[in-house]
């Protein structure tokens, strides 16, 4: 495993572990910093899902990240999707994630997705989050 691949791993069980955090996001993100979610996902035949969107982030020092997690039929049961390595210099930029969770089970339809632009900072000598800004919302799986 890479660096990048673990550090990206880090980020997205991070993202899983603070998800209530994430809700009030908005609360603290400075103006400007958005994250959005395309309104359709791609399923592929072996369960692989991508999700795609935008984000906006300023101020950025630590290693920030585009988290995507979504959920299909129970909200409880959420699938972690990958993680995007974001610059933060005040420009929107693209983001596109990808993973195939497991179990597998996923189909198309509706899902709720989460996004969130997500620092990891040292506190103490630990990485904790800091959120830039989050979305929720439904999203059409298709299949691809």
């Amino acid at each position: 495993m890479s660096l990048r691949q673990a550090t990206t791993a880090i980020a997205a069980s991070l993202f899983l572990l603070t998800a209530p955090a994430a809700a009030t996001a908005d609360a603290f993100a400075a103006p400007g910093e958005t994250v959005t979610v395309n309104p359709t996902g791609r399923l592929a035949p072996d369960g692989t899902v991508t999700l795609s969107g935008t984000y906006r982030c300023t101020g950025g020092t630590g290693g920030v990240f585009v988290s995507s997690s979504l959920a299909q039929n129970d909200r409880r049961v959420r699938h972690g999707i990958g993680g995007t390595r974001a610059v933060c210099d005040g420009m929107e930029h693209a983001w596109t994630n990808s993973g195939r969770p497991s179990p597998a089970g996923l189909k198309p339809g509706t899902a709720h997705v989460e996004a969130t632009v997500m620092e990891l900072t040292a506190q103490g000598g630990l990485p904790l989050p800091r959120f830039h800004a989050a979305q929720q919302q439904e999203v059409t799986l298709t299949e691809s």
